[in-house]
C-alpha cells in the first residue's frame, strides 16, 4: 500500500510506516507545500496512492466532488505523533485494506476507526 503523508503531519511518519512495510512519501518530497488539497489528491489519484492527514478539508472535497479515489485516511486525535496514534494508523491500513483499495475514506480517532466506501455522496 502507496502513503502520501500530508503537509500537516511531520516527515517522521514516512520512517515509521516504512518500517511496518508501507511505501510512504512526504508531500513536501514531491510536491509544493503551498499546494492545494486538490492538487495533493489528483496526484494520489494519478499515483495509486491513499492520502494520511490531519485536514478535515480532504473530507469536504470528496464529499462536493464525489470522486471514487484516492482513499483518504483521516487521522481525527490531538496527539499524532503518539506511539498509540501511529499504531492505531498500522492497524486500521491493515484491517481496511479491501476497502481502502476500492477506495474509501478511513477516520481514526482514540476510540478506533470508522470506514466509509467512496464517493461520500451518490451522483
Amino acid at each position: 500500500m502507496k502513503v502520501v503523508v500530508d503537509m500537516n503531519l511531520s516527515p517522521s511518519w514516512i520512517d515509521w510506516l516504512a518500517r511496518h512495510g508501507f511505501e510512504a512519501v512526504h508531500w513536501s518530497a514531491i510536491g509544493a507545500a503551498t499546494a492545494r488539497d486538490d492538487e495533493i489528491l489528483a496526484w494520489a489519484r494519478t499515483n495509486g496512492f491513499l492520502v494520511l492527514t490531519h485536514d478535515l478539508d480532504f473530507t469536504a472535497i470528496l464529499a462536493a466532488t464525489s470522486d471514487q479515489a484516492p482513499s483518504v485516511v483521516q487521522l481525527r486525535m490531538q496527539d499524532v505523533l503518539s506511539e498509540s496514534a501511529l499504531e492505531a494508523v498500522v492497524i486500521a491500513l491493515r484491517a481496511h485494506s479491501e476497502e481502502i483499495v476500492k477506495g474509501a475514506l478511513l477516520s481514526i480517532d482514540e476510540s478506533g476507526a470508522r470506514v466509509r466506501i467512496l464517493p461520500l455522496r451518490r451522483p
